[in-house]
């Protein structure tokens, strides 16, 4: 734990250069402070550690769901002492929201906010949409049970058998597609008539949020604020690329080219997505949302892909959801958050891979009914690889859907309890747990304190994938039976 938040301590620097660079001398204090306090607490674990051990699997993964929440708490201070928020708490949410790349906040005059500030709220998605765990792994190359940290932050796939190569890899993908994609927005935001400064820092900001799959953006009314559709375009290539598996990334980077059409979670996107656009069709078309035919299919399509990939990008006002979507729509982006995007990639939810692997073997069921009781039946799917499905594969995604139906369902509760409608309470809960950031409205700095402590710990656990918090759970139970 004290690599890893000496690790995540540096980042504070970059903040720290660019309010430099604009003068915001104030801001630079706060960031010289966090700095200073995360190497304290870091040295400080290191100091009581003692000797280092072996890490086991289970000890990885305990250590990387803690370092997330010393991270929330060292993350908030540059957050809180910028004056954009009434509390350490609504610090402590924004923070989280950016380590989750969830993208709901409650920071207070979002459109007048600081250059370096800014600067912090994007790159901490941009980290983290890799994983803390994922830097650390590269200064741990040699220290057994790294592979507990990687799966720790709801990864489970190697790209390859080394884990410190697939983490590289990881990187190498994240830093030419972060060129690529500024590159491209900045072109964009001039040909919308935005100015060089603001195109380039916009532009930065919008493809780290995107391909973190995050809905921070630099001003309050999101994407709206733009009022482009080269913008909304750019954003939306930039969401669904975030939202890929890294392993399809470098399958295609290796001339791989036909994995594209036959990846099993690649398919299950495309069937989702066209069922979800479907019924939103349905609902927009019911409450005669928009009459105009072009602003009917970009709004539709827009915030399917937004809900879908967990990217949490609107181009209408929040209160718009409820009152000229209706039930039906909210539902419809409540499915797609649900699901979420593909495994091994900066999206949340419960996955495409695990949807993908009900379908399958819903239908490999049906077709067996016919066979006889001794027949060999062999279930395998294209991901990548062929890969043969197993009962524990079912039952490890079977566990993940229930953790997060659960999550979901106990969230919209609390919300029910403080007096939201039901509806808006799903939609704002799974927005949170999915690592979404779409919001209803219920999301603010009024919002009950409680709320926000609930809020927090299904950013925490919907972005873990809870495989770290049964390690935790599995933690302590064992050490109480001693």
């Amino acid at each position: 734990m004290g690599i890893m938040i000496r690790g995540f301590a540096f980042f504070f620097l970059i903040p720290l250069i660019v309010s430099l660079c604009f003068h915001e001398f104030s801001e630079a204090i706060n960031f010289i402070i966090a700095f200073a306090s995360s190497i304290i607490v870091a040295y400080l674990f290191l100091f009581i550690s003692g000797e280092p051990e072996e890490l086991s699997f289970r000890s990885g993964m305990v250590i990387v769901s803690l370092s997330w929440i010393v991270a929330m708490f060292l993350g908030a201070i540059p957050l809180y002492l910028s004056g954009h928020f009434s509390s350490y708490l609504d610090a402590c949410f924004d923070s989280m929201s950016g380590l989750a790349t969830v993208g709901l906040t409650i920071l207070q005059d979002l459109d007048h906010t600081s250059m370096s500030i800014n600067m912090w709220r994007f790159l901490v998605p941009y980290i983290c949409g890799q994983g803390i765990a994922v830097i650390t792994i590269v200064f741990l190359a040699r220290t057994a049970g790294v592979y507990g940290m990687y799966t720790g932050e709801g990864r489970e796939e190697k790209i390859l058998p080394n884990i410190t190569h697939t983490v590289r890899i990881i990187w190498k993908v994240s830093l030419i597609y972060l060129v690529v994609g500024v590159s491209i927005l900045f072109a964009l935001g001039i040909k919308s008539g935005i100015s060089p400064f603001y195109s380039f820092w916009h532009g930065l900001w919008l493809y780290m949020s995107s391909w973190a799959t995050c809905g921070f953006t630099p001003q309050s009314t999101s994407v709206l604020f733009y009022h482009s559709q080269w913008i909304e375009l750019g954003t939306t290539i930039a969401l669904v690329i975030g939202a890929m598996n890294f392993s399809l990334h470098y399958a295609l980077w290796s001339g791989k080219r036909l994995e594209l059409f036959r990846d099993i979670e690649i398919r299950t996107f495309l069937l989702t997505f066209i069922t979800i656009f479907s019924i939103l069709c349905i609902g927009l078309i019911k409450e005669g949302a928009y009459p105009d035919l072009l602003s009917f299919f970009s709004k539709a399509i827009y915030h399917t892909l937004s809900a879908h990939a967990t990217a949490g990008f609107a181009t209408i006002y929040s209160g718009q959801f409820v009152s000229q979507w209706g039930e039906l729509g909210m539902l419809a982006l409540i499915i797609g958050m649900w699901i979420g995007g593909c495994a091994g990639s900066t999206a949340g939810g419960v996955k495409c891979l695990r949807m993908g692997i009900f379908f399958s073997d819903f239908w490999q069921n049906i077709r067996q009914i016919g066979l006889p009781t001794t027949a060999v039946f062999q279930h395998k799917l294209r991901h990548i690889q062929d890969i043969v499905i197993n009962d524990r594969m079912i039952r490890s995604a079977v566990l993940i859907f229930l953790s997060f139906t659960i999550t979901y369902l106990l969230g919209a509760i609390i919300g029910v309890i403080y007096g939201y409608p039901f509806v808006p309470s799903l939609f704002e809960s799974v927005s949170t747990a999915s690592g979404t950031g779409l919001s209803v409205g219920i999301t603010s700095k009024d919002m009950p304190p409680a709320m926000k402590v609930v809020y927090i710990l299904e950013m925490w656990a919907g972005r873990l994938e809870f495989i770290s918090i049964f390690a935790i759970l599995n933690f302590i139970i064992t050490r109480g039976k001693r």
